[in-house]
C-alpha cells in the first residue's frame, strides 16, 4: 500500500503499531498498551506506547470504534480528538464509559481509530456581511426529516 509516510517511534514494550484492518480503510486500529478499567460514568486516559511525526499539512484525529460504543458503552470522549502535525508526545486515547457496568482494557485491545488528514490553513477576516445561500442560519435539526 503506498500513502503519506507517518514515523511512530515506539515508548513502551509491547506496543502495538496503529494499522489498517483491511485496504481502503479510513481509519488505523490504535491499541492501548496498558490495562484499564473504567467504571460507568468515568473517563480514563488510555497509553498507546506510541509518539509520531506527523508530516506538515496534516492531522490526526482520534475517533470511536463503532463497536465499542455499541457493545459496552465506551467511546472516546473528545471525538474526534485532534493530534497537531507538531506534537511529539505519546499518543493516549481519551475513554469514557457511559455503559453500565465496569469495561476492562487490555494490552493489545483496539480502543480507538487513527485517521490522518489534510488541514487546511485559513486567515480569518472579519466582514460586515456574508452571502446569501439556500440554508442561511439554519441549523440545529433546520433541513427537517427526510425519507430513507
Amino acid at each position: 500500500m503506498n500513502g503519506v509516510l507517518v514515523k511512530f517511534m515506539r515508548l513502551a514494550a509491547g506496543a502495538v503499531l496503529p494499522a489498517y484492518a483491511r485496504e481502503g480503510d479510513a481509519g488505523m486500529d490504535i491499541c492501548a498498551v496498558e490495562e484499564v478499567s473504567i467504571a460507568p460514568g468515568e473517563r480514563r486516559l488510555v497509553r498507546t506506547g506510541w509518539a509520531m511525526e506527523l508530516p506538515p499539512g496534516t492531522e490526526a484525529q482520534v475517533r470511536p470504534r463503532s463497536g465499542l460504543a455499541f457493545k459496552h458503552g465506551v467511546t472516546v470522549l473528545n471525538a474526534p480528538g485532534t493530534i497537531d502535525s507538531g506534537y511529539r508526545g505519546e499518543i493516549c486515547v481519551l475513554l469514557v464509559n457511559l455503559g453500565d457496568s465496569t469495561f476492562r482494557i487490555t494490552p493489545g485491545m483496539r480502543i480507538a481509530q487513527l485517521v490522518i488528514a489534510p488541514v487546511l490553513a485559513v486567515q480569518a477576516v472579519e466582514t460586515d456581511g456574508l452571502s446569501g445561500s439556500e440554508r442561511g442560519g439554519g441549523g440545529f435539526g433546520s433541513t427537517g426529516t427526510q425519507p430513507i
